[in-house]
């Protein structure tokens, strides 16, 4: 069964085929684009970071597949048709302005698998899927890209009657390395450290408890964005 199905999407792939537009065809299309376009936005939903994310933006990767998809299944081989769909699309002026450049790349993509589906070559758009979902949970799993291997900063002021808190960082910290440390008195210094956290979410608790430690008059932690480096 399953080498009837690759063999038939194979068979739409042949380039002296022409496209059959019936009406089992454009079901397929459609269920096709309802599925894979759900699969692009899964993706997007997992890998996204940030905080410019939106659901109708999600939704409209999901819809634009389709209509990309019905939009090449009415043009089929006709260049009338074509140009006729260019000029009412001119009419329309698209304003939404796009925060993120990843979000461009998955409207691109939705483009580009609606114009597959639309076609009927059903194998690439299939295999442009898999190689999208591979790519992108890669990409967000390994950090790429990203240039420092630390979460922020960790400012402490330890008082003449203090130690250092070592034993404290090194249970909260997988990784620290001092910056500076800067003699404001006889009685104080600052110290200023690169950290990586055991977990981000528990930034609060080493601050808490750096300030509740014997000699430690104030502390502070700086995250920094996992998009940008500063």
């Amino acid at each position: 069964m399953d080498n009837r199905i690759f063999e038939f999407l194979k068979g739409m792939e042949a380039t002296d085929l022409t496209p059959t537009y019936s009406l089992e065809n454009l079901a397929l299309t459609l269920l096709l684009g309802v599925f894979l376009g759900q699969v692009v936005a899964w993706v997007y939903m997992w890998t996204h970071s940030g905080v410019s994310y939106a659901r109708t933006f999600t939704q409209s990767l999901v819809l634009l597949t389709i209509v990309v998809s019905l939009v090449m299944f009415v043009i089929g081989n006709s260049i009338v048709t074509a140009f006729g769909l260019i000029g009412a699309l001119a009419i329309i002026r698209f304003r939404n302005v796009l925060k993120d450049t990843r979000d461009t790349v998955y409207v691109f993509f939705a483009l580009v698998l609606g114009m597959a589906l639309g076609s009927q070559r059903y194998l690439a758009a299939l295999v442009g899927t898999v190689a999208l979902l591979v790519v992108a949970l890669y990409l967000h799993f390994t950090g790429f890209g990203k240039l420092s291997s630390f979460d922020g900063h960790v400012s402490v002021r330890v008082s003449s009657d203090g130690q250092f808190p070592k034993e404290l960082l090194k249970r909260h910290c997988r990784r620290t390395r001092q910056i500076s440390a800067r003699h404001r008195s006889e009685d104080e210094v600052d110290y200023v450290l690169e950290v990586r956290l055991r977990d981000r979410n528990r930034g609060a608790d080493l601050v808490s408890e750096l300030q509740a430690a014997a000699g430690i008059a104030s502390a502070s932690l700086v995250l920094r964005d996992e998009l940008a480096e500063i």
